[in-house]
């Protein structure tokens, strides 16, 4: 026998958010003031200690990677058991991971629904080189940008991950690299020789992060907090296709690297390879790009442009590139095209793109190219993506139907 619900009946809203709310909120991604009130709010921790045990478990939560509040000995039994009566600090599912040949690894994380949404799953790969390895973050489940050589832009937006998630995939990370004190690094990793397995990350992966300003910039300062994560703002990256508005917000309220998802140096092809082009040109993205707070010789702005077969790759193109830049402390990344099921973009032959490269450099700025990682893991820049979708009304409502009675986890 099936049921039906009436979501519009007195009550019945009130009823699910109810439903909702038994998940308990994670202290993860909770900035102090956050996580002061939430604790006074509970009634675990008294007003004016509130500071304090801030200070402890924002100690075990960034310096020593607990996940779990039994871990945390300097705070007594009984709050430890209040703490995780109201509270969570765990992980998220790790459902996959996988090893490229050259030591890059990439994870499937699968996050709890929130609200009557179905669990999403998001992509995070680790980059080891010699002297840093770097953190590839996603912000966003699927995009919305739909740039033409990218996987990720196949997947419709799902929605917004938040602080908390963001946040997850360095912590997990470090977990799995043994890069917080007293955990070893997996036999056989392949990590830097020396320092921090995870010395450097970037808001390169799934979605566009300034779609997403509030909850990346509250990961960001968390992930930068000298008592906590105290990753330098100079080895942390935000990558934008272009989102005009919120370039200044992020040098100003961030301070973070701007890197520019550029690939075109002019309007008409950019329209095609970077749909967003049509909302914010060239004329204005540079504008934004000059006005960069803090931008100098020292902290440049990395544009990336990923290099295309007979599309973006011939020397003229190279000319406007460098004309486009003129002006602005920069440098340029050249990255061959990464293929993926279903595209037809080709990668520039290799002697093109030092020809590309060796034009720009000869031009005074640095250009490297970059080296693909992880390409048969599908793990390389663009080709990130996870099976997620939307879920349609006709589902959702049913979804909600099933919480309000007791019957389902989403």
């Amino acid at each position: 026998m099936s049921l039906s619900f009436d979501l519009t009946a007195p009550g019945a809203r009130d009823a699910l958010r109810a439903a909702g709310a038994a998940e308990k909120p994670s202290l993860v991604g909770m900035d102090r003031a956050e996580m002061a009130a939430a604790l006074v709010a509970a009634g675990i921790v008294p007003e004016k200690q509130a500071r304090m045990r801030v200070s402890q478990l924002w100690h075990w939560l960034y310096v020593r990677g607990v996940s779990d509040f039994a871990q945390m000995f300097n705070i007594s039994k009984d709050l430890r058991t209040a703490l995780d009566r109201h509270f969570t600090v765990a992980r998220p599912e790790i459902v996959e991971e996988q090893i490229s040949t050259d030591g890059t690894r990439k994870w499937l994380f699968r996050f709890p629904p929130r609200g009557a949404g179905r669990p999403v799953e998001i992509e995070t790969v680790y980059i080891p080189e010699e002297g840093r390895g770097t953190l590839c973050i996603s912000s966003q489940v699927g995009c919305t940008l739909t740039c033409s050589f990218c996987h990720t832009g196949t997947q419709k937006l799902v929605r917004n991950l938040t602080a908390e998630e963001i946040l997850a995939q360095l912590l997990t990370a470090r977990d799995r690299l043994g890069d917080f004190p007293d955990r070893d690094t997996p036999a056989g990793a392949i990590v830097p020789t020396e320092g921090r397995k995870v010395s450097n990350i970037v808001m390169m992966g799934m979605g566009e992060p300034l779609y997403n300003f509030e909850a990346v910039k509250k990961a960001l300062l968390i992930a930068s907090d000298g008592d906590g994560l105290a990753l330098s703002k100079r080895r942390i990256t935000l990558s934008t296709s272009g989102v005009v508005p919120e370039i200044a917000r992020t040098g100003e309220e961030i301070g973070v690297m701007l890197a520019i998802s550029l690939h075109a140096p002019n309007d008409d092809l950019r329209d095609l390879l970077v749909p967003i082009n049509k909302k914010f040109p060239l004329k204005e993205l540079m504008a934004a790009c000059r006005a960069y707070p803090g931008l100098s010789n020292a902290r440049r702005i990395t544009f990336e442009y990923v290099m295309l077969k007979d599309v973006n790759d011939s020397l003229d193109d190279a000319r406007a590139l460098i004309d486009l830049l003129r002006g602005i402390p920069a440098k340029i990344n050249l990255i061959p095209f990464n293929p993926w099921p279903g595209t037809n973009y080709q990668c520039s032959d290799w002697e093109t793109i030092e020809r590309f490269a060796d034009f720009i450099n000869n031009a005074g700025y640095a250009s490297p190219i970059r080296t693909p990682r992880g390409r048969d893991i599908l793990a390389a820049c663009g080709q990130l993506k996870s099976e997620s979708e939307r879920m349609r009304k006709v589902d959702r409502l049913a979804l909600e139907a099933m919480m309000i009675a007791g019957h389902g986890e989403a």
